[in-house]
């Protein structure tokens, strides 16, 4: 739905970074983030071309404009894959798209540079964490006059790194210090990220800039088919998520493992959606080896969005015992189909639940295994409780967030043009626009 400020004339000019959707277009399933800046480049591109630049990383380092022709295209290949067409020769299409896009940005900075130095009150808005750790090509668009907003998805890296290779630990400690130091806003997803942000910034001895909670909307498609009917034989469950070490499958395993031993055929099912992730091996030796535990539990791999949505529409519940997360995008996909939700006692899983689902400690097997069996019965008191409190629940939507985001852009926005009331010297535009001053870099900035 195409938000009502699209026709806002008091809208600021924002400099849109599409690295992540370029780089996007050549792995498989889209990521969490990935479907965040394709939802903020749905909803940019609607804009009047005069308010949204488009750029991105170019090879040779540096932000560059994607011409707005190369973008429109990028984003048309990409809305066929986020439906789930990631095969054959679209597939191949797609990334010859993104290819292009990305050559075409060429020598593209200088004209990025003019954009910004023509529109005073630029805002440059980077909605993934990439290349935010990289502040001199940040800086350049700060000296042509840009403010800065990114945003700040997590920040499991410094605050979970058992989870994280120790290079992206690494990198994401950088990012906090550029964010820090760079920054003139900051968009969060969750009060939990908000608060864990300005928790490590003050660890750092580090002013932190204006941070914003704007929960992030949902994107979720009609079911493709109906539900699984095998449910009505033998109650499942879903998790859903990349199979990696924070989302706590080793512990749902050994629940299975034991329903298996204990019950047998006539325990409840786990059906894992998601693809495999990194450091963990145990959880891969379990799902190759020990044959779905008398094929009581299934790994379906990455899927579309469509068959999730069939999938988790008749699962008893949706179980998510992650030890971290900075919002929980499968948590609302549940609750957004009507579906309960076991989860982990994780401060975010709190916040976007809404007192809606049950919550129990990650580590708490004994407790998820009851919770498992409970919840299996159509005649579970807890799970009626609960779906008495989803009827109360409301989703985040996209123009609730855009809303918040906007009043962000545009208070920054006129912050610039006041603090520079009469612009430097500078070439004249065909529209009569003469080139912003430059932007100090902050104290402080490494």
């Amino acid at each position: 739905m195409l938000h009502r400020s699209m026709a806002d004339t008091n809208l600021p000019h924002v400099v849109l970074d599409v690295s992540r959707l370029l780089s996007s277009a050549f792995r498989g399933y889209p990521s969490g983030i990935d479907r965040v800046e394709f939802a903020y480049a749905r909803r940019w591109r609607a804009a009047p071309e005069a308010a949204c630049s488009f750029a991105a990383q170019t090879p040779w380092g540096g932000f560059a404009l994607v011409p707005r022709a190369a973008a429109l295209a990028l984003f048309d290949a990409l809305a066929a894959a986020l439906g789930g067409d990631r095969l054959g020769h679209r597939a191949a299409r797609r990334q010859a798209i993104a290819l292009h896009a990305r050559l075409a940005t060429g020598l593209g900075q200088r004209d990025l540079l003019r954009h910004i130095r023509d529109r005073p009150g630029s805002v440059f808005l980077l909605v993934s964490h990439k290349a935010l750790e990289q502040s001199g090509p940040i800086q350049a668009l700060k000296d042509a006059g840009a403010g800065f907003v990114p945003m700040i998805h997590d920040l499991i890296p410094i605050t979970h790194p058992e989870f994280t290779p120790p290079r992206q630990t690494l990198m994401h400690r950088r990012r906090m210090l550029v964010t820090a130091a760079m920054a003139d806003a900051v968009l969060v997803p969750s009060a939990a990220t908000g608060a864990a942000l300005r928790q490590h910034l003050s660890s750092l001895d580090r002013p932190s800039p204006p941070i914003t909670v704007a929960p992030l909307g949902l994107d979720l498609p009609p079911p493709h088919g109906t539900p699984d009917r095998r449910a009505s034989v033998s109650p499942y469950y879903v998790m859903l998520g990349t199979i990696e070490p924070r989302k706590n499958h080793l512990m749902m395993l050994s629940v299975w493992r034991d329903l298996a031993e204990t019950i047998g055929p006539g325990a409840p099912r786990l059906v894992i959606l998601g693809r495999r992730g990194w450091d963990n091996e145990l959880v891969f030796r379990l799902l190759d080896r020990c044959g779905g535990f008398g094929g009581l539990v299934e790994e379906r791999g990455a899927v579309d969005d469509g068959v999730i949505a069939s999938v988790l529409s008749g699962a008893r519940a949706l179980l998510f015992p992650s030890f971290a997360e900075g919002y929980g995008i499968p948590l609302i996909e549940a609750l957004s189909l009507g579906v309960p939700a076991i989860c982990s006692t994780v401060s975010s899983l709190i916040e976007v639940g809404a007192g809606v689902p049950e919550h129990l400690h990650p580590l708490d097997g004994a407790a998820w295994r009851r919770a498992v069996l409970d919840y299996a019965s159509d005649q579970s008191p807890a799970r009626a409780a609960q779906m008495e409190r989803l009827a109360g629940w409301q989703r985040p939507e996209w123009t609730s967030h855009f809303t918040i985001a906007d009043e962000v852009l545009k208070n920054l926005s006129t912050q610039l043009r006041e603090r520079h009331p009469r612009p430097a010297i500078g070439s004249i535009t065909s529209q009569g626009v003469v080139s912003a001053p430059v932007v100090g870099r902050r104290p402080g900035m490494p």
